[in-house]
């Protein structure tokens, strides 16, 4: 008999470890939507709020008054604009028999819940960008057209671009852009831009970071965004992409909603709905027991919301920053 034996494979038998798993979840700071458009709970589905006209809090109209003379008068206007907050909805179905024999360390309902999170997130990341990198704002360049793309480091100068964008912003409605809102892509470019790293290489060995570029740009902060989507279908190629493309927007935002308080954009989010089950949320993740599915077990996700643009002209849009 020989003398190696047993083997290895003779005593062991592989087993799934309960200890490690692999999942592709991305992080929820990936998702930018909320930290660009300040978030307004909302009662009902839709309404309307009150918009003051810009140009009648500008006017130079004060006047010397002599004696008993009568002030000069002044007044503004009102006109009003309405949100319609969309229900986003997507469930996981899950078996009796897959509940009954889901082996450690998967958990069957915390891997439905990461599931449904995940794709709500990216439906409202999808629906954010494709209002905040488009041509929604009061000024939209193009570049390659209006300006030279941020990856040319010989002939584009970002820094000039950015300034002329807060300049404009500042000039036409009083309000200085403090948000900068980079795609991925765009925000590689800029920050390995000769013109950014000239101003830090003798003053420190660090990485260049959102922070040394918004202190550059005399910006609050600069917020990258990184969700990624996969747009092949089930069963075919996957087909990966950033959801913000090769964009910016630089724009003055909000630290909170509040009555008269400018912003570019804000985010409606119908809470109402789910008040009945003691949720005052925009995403809210039931259990529902199916007994006509044969003790199937609904994992569901409902979001609501609406991205206005409140303020086009408190934003500027650059469009394909890069190549």
């Amino acid at each position: 008999m020989p003398a190696l034996q047993p083997s290895a494979s003779d005593v062991h038998v592989d087993a799934i470890m309960t200890n490690h798993s692999v999942a592709y979840i991305q992080q929820a700071s990936d998702f930018v939507a909320a930290q660009f458009a300040p978030r307004v709970p909302v009662q009902k589905q839709s309404d309307k709020y009150y918009i003051f006209t810009k140009g009648d809090w500008f006017r130079d109209e004060a006047k010397q008054r002599a004696g008993s003379s009568e002030s000069v008068g002044a007044g503004y206007s009102l006109s009003t604009d309405s949100y319609f907050s969309e229900q986003f909805s997507i469930h996981k179905d899950v078996s009796r028999d897959v509940k009954a024999n889901t082996d450690n360390p998967l958990d069957w309902r915390r891997n439905a819940t990461q599931l449904v999170t995940q794709r709500l997130l990216l439906k409202r990341e999808i629906e954010f960008a494709s209002k905040a990198f488009a041509a929604n704002w009061g000024t939209n360049l193009v570049g390659g057209t209006n300006f030279t793309k941020w990856d040319d480091y010989s002939n584009s100068d970002p820094i000039d671009n950015i300034e002329d964008g807060v300049a404009s912003v500042l000039k036409n409605t009083g309000l200085k852009p403090n948000t900068l809102l980079l795609g991925y892509e765009a925000w590689k470019a800029l920050k390995h831009h000769p013109d950014i790293v000239d101003r830090y290489k003798y003053t420190t060995n660090d990485s260049i970071s959102t922070d040394m570029v918004a202190r550059l740009l005399e910006l609050d902060r600069i917020i990258v965004a990184k969700a990624v989507k996969n747009t092949g279908i089930e069963g075919a190629s996957n087909a990966f992409s950033f959801v913000s493309g090769k964009n910016a927007l630089l724009a003055h935002v909000a630290a909170a909603p509040g009555v008269e308080v400018p912003t570019a954009m804000y985010m409606f989010s119908w809470t109402e709905l789910f008040a009945g089950a003691g949720v005052s949320s925009d995403m809210v993740i039931s259990s529902i027991e199916m007994p006509q599915l044969n003790g199937t077990t609904r994992i569901e996700g409902d979001m609501c919301f609406d991205f206005k643009i409140v303020g086009s002209d408190l934003g500027y849009f650059f469009g394909s920053c890069v190549d």
